[in-house]
């Protein structure tokens, strides 16, 4: 008995591939930085280059999210896989706390990109049925912030909802919203592609893009491993006086 191959998205994990590729080379330059290899001394906090870049670059990984969000559900994804792939977001991001309050520890991350994915995931999963809704309740959680800051809302129990009225000290800070937002956006288009632009999807790469697809169906895996190869290259090459 065969069963039918399950219907590749290649041209969605290839954008995924797009975005994980722009963070890394992001972060390399962050990590020059850090140890003194960019003269002169970039704030890659405040600094409108990086900043604005930083913004399309979380921007792609949650629209990519939604996207994927609303493509799990089209196959039919149940909960319990669902629940599986959360868990290896979640511990992931536990993982990136526990290695920032090393390297930083005034100013760790308790709630980067990987904590606000894992929380808007299941935001976004028990929104799906709302479908055209998606549009307007997307823009509202990236209004709402602007309209509603609350000052008690300052302190990290509360920080990740995103009503604050100041940004902690942290490394990477990605709240609940606005940036569920561009999640919802994302689910929203996911539904509107795979109801009437589904080629747009699935359709196949040019060869020299395949690498990429592959690459984005282990976006997690390379998350994780590329600013410890970086971090430990840049150190290793400084021990060995390479530079």
């Amino acid at each position: 008995m065969t069963g039918t191959a399950p219907e590749r998205f290649d041209r969605l994990d290839a954008l995924r591939a797009v975005a994980i590729v722009w963070m890394a080379v992001f972060h390399f330059l962050f990590d020059l930085n850090h140890y003194g290899y960019l003269q002169p001394r970039h704030s890659f906090h405040h600094d409108l280059l990086w900043v604005s870049q930083r913004t399309v670059i979380v921007s792609l990984f949650l629209f990519c999210a939604g996207l994927g969000v609303a493509v799990a559900q089209a196959q039919g994804q149940s909960w319990a896989r669902f629940w599986r792939r959360w868990a290896q977001v979640a511990g992931c991001a536990l993982l990136v706390s526990i290695g920032s309050s090393l390297m930083f520890p005034r100013s760790f991350i308790f709630f980067g990109v990987l904590h606000g994915i894992a929380v808007m995931l299941i935001v976004a999963r028990l929104a799906v049925p709302l479908r055209l809704w998606l549009w307007p309740l997307g823009a509202l959680a990236l209004l709402l912030p602007w309209v509603l800051q609350i000052e008690a809302f300052n302190i990290k129990p509360l920080a990740w909802t995103g009503l604050i009225t100041r940004k902690p000290v942290t490394e990477d800070f990605v709240p609940v919203l606005p940036w569920l937002g561009v999640m919802l956006w994302g689910v929203a288009a996911g539904q509107w592609l795979l109801a009437r632009r589904r080629g747009w999807l699935t359709g196949p790469l040019a060869r020299p893009m395949q690498p990429l697809a592959v690459l984005g169906r282990w976006s997690l895996s390379f998350y994780m491993v590329h600013q410890p190869v970086f971090i430990g290259g840049i150190l290793a090459g400084r021990a060995l006086g390479w530079w």
